[in-house]
């Protein structure tokens, strides 16, 4: 009976145990946003990462800028194959190859009426942004809001990623020359640059 007992209750550990780590997880997903909601900051720093080198920067990024850290995630994550740019019918190509293209995102910013300046970062893509940096400015109405573009890149310079993004998406904010930001740069030289733009 007792071994019975203690198998029982082993069976139920291993039930429960799943589940505490989801709620643990969905926790601390919802303090991060919850702690997002609730910043009087006045900056932003937006970014997409499809391999995480972009994500890095943002983050020290936001460090140097005292500023609220935003990724803008794919409703539907890209896969190695959607990322390859050799293949004419990869969906980064067919994407890129579409002006009007959008792909949906994950998630808004809830209270992006607060932010008064947007760093909006991406991998450069073809020479520009992704598509999806159009429609994460598209949702919102980002009139009078300063936007700083910045990006990394294996081997093409920002380009006119800024102005176009500012043509299609957002022309009645006010846009501030961007940066490439290859390497990883630190957080003290990054402060040099966000103090250069204010």
């Amino acid at each position: 009976m007792k071994q019975f007992t203690a198998l029982m209750m082993l069976s139920l550990l291993m039930l429960l145990l799943p589940s505490c780590a989801q709620a643990g997880n969905d926790a601390k997903q919802s303090q991060n946003e919850t702690s997002m909601n609730e910043s009087k900051k006045t900056t932003l720093v937006a970014y997409f990462s499809a391999s995480g080198v972009t994500a890095r920067v943002a983050k020290s990024l936001a460090e140097a800028a005292d500023a609220d850290l935003f990724e803008i995630k794919p409703e539907q994550p890209y896969t190695n194959a959607d990322l390859d740019w050799n293949d004419k019918q990869s969906r980064s190509t067919l994407e890129m190859n579409d002006k009007q293209s959008r792909p949906a995102v994950a998630s808004k910013v809830e209270n992006m009426e607060q932010y008064s300046t947007i760093y909006v970062g991406f991998p450069i893509w073809w020479y520009t942004a992704p598509r999806i940096i159009n429609t994460f400015l598209e949702q919102y109405d980002l009139t009078g809001k300063t936007i700083i573009p910045f990006a990394t890149s294996g081997g093409s310079g920002l380009g006119k990623s800024g102005d176009e993004l500012k043509a299609a998406s957002a022309p009645n904010a006010n846009w501030l020359p961007g940066k490439l930001l290859n390497g990883n740069p630190s957080v003290d030289s990054l402060k040099t640059w966000v103090q250069s733009v204010k």
